[in-house]
């Protein structure tokens, strides 16, 4: 297995020539995901150094990296991978030529063994403190010989005795051939039981953008922007709750490391505050989405951490805002105008004003450890602010943007010179977050939530308002994650508390397709684990449901309406 670590050794010892024998023109296919596109940035830029020829290819779903794959292998041998490709054996799927090289940096786990032992065709960059769990090669691949053992001699010479001639075996050789054939069907089953201990559980390893820059740093390539990109990545981890928390504050102090260094190697550049400086800070800041964007009022009705703890969809939750906001002693006018727009004198010190009534109020966790960067004077953005910005441009529902104009927009907007595109992404963030905000409320209220015995469930029916917006994963992935939060919150049922959730929602009226989403239980040492990605391979397995399997995350499958409910109902029967 090629780790992250023995891909620096080689860089430093054999220099940037062996490097760029690999990289003379490459296919570069990026997932589109927030943190994919923060990966590709940083590896463009590196490219852009060595000037390196690449094509740059997204992909939204394995039928799209397959058809990438077919048109680009004649003219390239070298491809890279971000986000995709780890979780399945790739040379299997693709089918190759032999000289082809694929350098896989995924953040989906687990990783297929088949790509972790072969390290001649498949190039995983993986961080070595990246615990993979990986079963040991022995438990898992057998020999052919070892396979075969004698038996494949005796049938040998058996083949070459006379037809009609029945080999004769003494007893001593009967009973080795059935201990050999016992031996093989136990180590199978052991094979068996220890791969799906293995693989029956998908979740995220380190942001690919953090495995990137580190690679960058490692080349002493890396620059501020690398830096920022590689905030984004994990920030986005982090926003669609892919990883736990202790995860999220480790990589953190690793990036807080290399942001001491690089504000240290540039203090005269960012002492002169030019109009083109950048400044990157970390920071103890607000769980209040896009508040420095957006009335801090309007954050606080729209962020699910304020929302879920108030429980906004009620009239008492409205009521405990009030409170809330009263026990600030913030004037109303200032709470519901732009932030840019308060007085200085409130702005100075709201942080600790927030944060001191919050834990009145039980929200003792407000504050999340993040960073912010300064762009010039005036031009302020946390990191999470960006993350919302760029996930709103990628999923873009406008009637004429492809997939592939919404790829380009959401790279464009990461780049400090295309400030203007960010402005526009945290505009329609902002109609995100409150479309969620509205579809939870309407979910909570009219108890669209239902449990199914083994799960909840819910199905936005067709009509529902922005339900559009829903049939693009991370919105739906926000919407799903919101909305166990506060149904926990609201339920009284001790038992519904501790189940995980499945969200369906229209994605082709056309096709007469919905997209469907499982989530585990909600809790706060849940360690992010999802086993829905196998149930739904199993239930559709077991009931012939017409489902496709397209995206890299497996929890997330499409599903013909008419299939809906033995589709359920062989989940159901699975995991009761």
């Amino acid at each position: 297995m090629l780790t992250l670590t023995l891909l620096f050794t080689n860089f430093c010892d054999l220099t940037i020539d062996l490097f760029l024998h690999y990289f003379q023109r490459v296919a570069l296919l990026v997932s589109s995901d927030i943190d994919a596109l923060c990966a590709c940035k940083i590896l463009q830029a590196l490219f852009h150094c060595d000037q390196v020829q690449y094509t740059l290819v997204p992909v939204t779903g394995w039928q799209d990296l397959g058809t990438a794959f077919l048109e680009h292998k004649e003219q390239f041998r070298c491809f890279v991978l971000i986000n995709c490709g780890a979780n399945v054996d790739l040379l299997e799927t693709l089918q190759p030529e032999e000289d082809s090289i694929f350098f896989i940096c995924d953040t989906h786990r687990p990783v297929d063994v088949v790509n972790v032992y072969n390290d001649t065709q498949v190039k995983l960059m993986i961080k070595q403190d990246d615990d993979l769990g990986v079963p040991s090669y022995d438990d898992i691949f057998r020999d052919e010989e070892e396979e075969g053992g004698d038996d494949s001699g005796n049938e040998s010479d058996g083949g070459s005795e006379p037809s009609g001639k029945r080999r004769r075996y003494d007893e001593g050789e009967v009973e080795r051939r059935i201990e050999r054939q016992r031996a093989t069907r136990e180590w199978e089953a052991r094979r068996r039981e220890i791969l799906f201990d293995y693989e029956q559980y998908e979740y995220h390893g380190t942001s690919a953008a953090m495995v990137i820059f580190e690679l960058a740093w490692v080349l002493t390539k890396d620059t501020k922007d690398m830096l920022w990109w590689a905030i984004i990545g994990l920030t986005d981890q982090w926003v669609h709750d892919k990883i736990t928390h202790m995860k999220y504050v480790t990589d953190i102090a690793t990036l807080q490391r290399h942001v001491s260094r690089h504000n240290h190697r540039n203090e005269d550049e960012d002492n002169s505050l030019s109009i083109d400086c950048m400044r990157i800070s970390f920071e103890y800041d607000l769980r209040l989405a896009l508040y420095q964007h957006w009335s801090l009022f309007e954050s606080i009705c729209n962020s699910s951490y304020t929302s879920c703890n108030f429980k906004l969809w009620s009239m008492h939750g409205q009521k405990k805002l009030q409170e809330f906001l009263a026990d600030m002693g913030l004037p109303l006018k200032q709470v519901k105008q732009k932030f840019n727009s308060m007085d200085m004198s409130v702005k100075e010190n709201l942080r600790e004003v927030i944060e001191e009534s919050s834990n009145k109020y039980g929200m003792k966790d407000i504050r999340i450890q993040t960073f912010g960067v300064h762009f010039g004077f005036k031009n302020h953005f946390l990191a999470s602010d960006v993350v919302h910005a760029t996930a709103s441009l990628l999923e873009s529902t406008e009637k004429d943007d492809s997939p592939g104009d919404n790829f380009i927009k959401a790279l464009d907007c990461l780049s400090r010179s295309n400030l203007e595109r960010l402005h526009g992404g945290i505009d329609l963030a902002k109609k995100k977050l409150m479309a969620i905000q509205q579809t939870v409320a309407s979910c909570i209220c009219t108890n669209l939530i239902l449990s199914q015995g083994p799960f909840l469930y819910c199905y936005l029916l067709e009509g529902t308002p922005d339900v559009k917006l829903f049939s693009k994963p991370m919105a739906l992935t926000l919407l799903c994650k919101y909305l166990l939060k506060a149904f926990v919150r609201s339920t009284r049922n001790k038992r519904c508390k501790l189940l995980p959730l499945i969200i369906a929602a229209p994605m082709d009226v056309e096709k007469r397709t919905v997209i469907v989403l499982g989530i585990p239980p909600e809790s706060e040492t849940s360690d992010k684990k999802n086993f829905f990605g196998r149930a739904f391979e199993k239930a559709a397995e077991s009931t012939s449901s017409r489902t496709l399997h397209d995206h890299f995350d497996t929890s997330i499958i499409e599903l013909k309406m008419e299939d809906r409910t033995k589709f359920l109902d062989a989940l159901i029967t699975l995991l009761s």
